[in-house]
């Protein structure tokens, strides 16, 4: 097992609550629901900030949007290493603070009760937030925050893909996962330079001590006062989950809710889970693993059985 079994726990713990919360924001959001077996448009929401969603006339529009999303991931990924080689660490935290701010507040719209000055007082509340996030260091609100980060993310993707396409979507991001640990080598930098250039990380990050570790600083407790202490480098372990191994199985579980309803989404995400425990459990310490193949292959899974079952 790669991290402790305690460790191991909080971080699916924390996958499965974004699945749970995300799944309430898509629903909120999203133009057409699943209404005693088929699909029905209805009034929803609109986005904030302008981001409005698109309204899908035919089949053949999910194709269009999906060769969209493809080419902004591109354009994004691209823009995010040429930004990083040139060291632009302003512009990065700044794109990394709207970004934040702006699914912060999706999610945040989406339980606050409908009032004049509802968008207002969301702002009021997610800027301090996304400010700490990317300019603090402050590990508890990073967590909180990227548990409603992706739900209003999926928000924005899910009402214009369909099942077909979230599928191929999720076949290529494997494929781009696999290439990018295991080829290139191009996600392990890209994590080190978020962490140590920019302080920040897309995903869940919770450092922890090894119990050696523990015993040293108890040594070293009773030997020096707190304020040597506090100069002393201990070196601790830090589990990480990549902020895409979280928003692309809830896009799917997503979509799957607005197509079978809500239980065929809950076998996508049991599915997701299932995989992901399933990979922790089997990895090895200081060894870098694409999460995005085991987490496709449990969701191609929970859909598989969703139709079974459903």
């Amino acid at each position: 097992m790669k991290h402790t079994l305690k460790i191991t726990i909080i971080l699916l713990a924390m996958f499965i609550a974004t699945q749970l919360i995300g799944l309430y924001v898509v629903n909120h959001y999203a133009p057409l629901k699943y209404v005693d077996g088929e699909q029905v448009k209805v009034d929803a929401p609109d986005l904030p900030f302008g981001l409005e969603t698109p309204e899908i006339e035919k089949e053949s529009d999910y194709q269009i949007f999906f060769y969209s999303i493809i080419f902004a991931f591109i354009v994004a990924i691209s823009l995010l290493f040429l930004l990083s080689k040139f060291k632009a660490e302003f512009i990065l935290k700044l794109w990394f603070f709207v970004v934040v701010l702006v699914a912060l507040t999706i999610s945040l719209l989406s339980v606050l009760p409908i009032f004049k000055y509802t968008f207002l007082l969301a702002i009021v509340i997610t800027v301090p937030l996304a400010f700490m996030k990317i300019y603090g260091r402050n590990f508890l609100v990073h967590n909180i925050t990227e548990l409603f980060i992706y739900p209003g993310i999926a928000a924005v993707f899910v009402p214009i893909l369909n099942l077909f396409w979230v599928i191929m979507l999720l076949i290529l991001i494997s494929l781009y996962d696999m290439w990018a640990v295991w080829r290139s080598g191009i996600m392990q930098k890209m994590a080190s330079y978020q962490m140590d250039k920019l302080n920040i990380f897309g995903g869940f990050l919770v450092p922890y001590a090894s119990k050696k570790v523990k015993e040293t600083i108890k040594k070293i407790k009773k030997s020096v006062s707190k304020s040597k202490l506090k100069k002393k480098k201990i070196k601790i372990n830090v589990a990480i989950l990549g902020g895409g191994d979280i928003i692309f199985p809830l896009i799917a579980a997503g979509v799957m809710l607005k197509t079978m309803g809500l239980f065929s989404s809950f076998f996508v995400i049991i599915g997701a889970t299932t995989a992901l425990s399933f990979l922790f459990f089997l990895s090895k310490k200081n060894i870098f693993y694409p999460a995005m193949p085991f987490i496709t292959a449990g969701i191609l899974l929970g859909i598989g059985a969703s139709y079974l079952f459903l």
